[in-house]
């Protein structure tokens, strides 16, 4: 979606995108911060309260409600860390410090 940072679904179709992640970087004194927010499981109510990243035209969703039921995030968790490391050709530590091979 031109514009607009994150994950989206269905931006091409008017009135049906939905943000799925928010993902950010900051920069300030010589200092950058960096993250993303995926919504997996996310009680999606909580947005009712707010305007998720300024935008007033689009909703959010999540990954279970997308799907339509509840999702293991662990397993996302697992996916995500394999890919990064396969993108940015790095070991990821796991949990007991033992590098995980970027490429199996």
């Amino acid at each position: 979606m031109p514009g607009s940072t994150g994950v989206w679904l269905d931006a091409d179709e008017k009135g049906r995108a939905r943000k799925i992640c928010a993902m950010g970087v900051r920069c300030s004194r010589w200092v950058t911060m960096h993250g993303f927010a995926f919504n997996i499981n996310t009680d999606l109510r909580y947005f009712d309260y707010i305007v998720p990243c300024g935008i007033t035209d689009k909703s959010v969703t999540s990954l279970e409600k997308e799907l339509g039921r509840k999702i293991d995030e662990q397993e996302v968790k697992n996916i995500i860390k394999r890919e990064f490391g396969i993108v940015f050709e790095a070991d990821i530590i796991n949990d007991t410090n033992e590098p995980e091979p970027a490429f199996a």
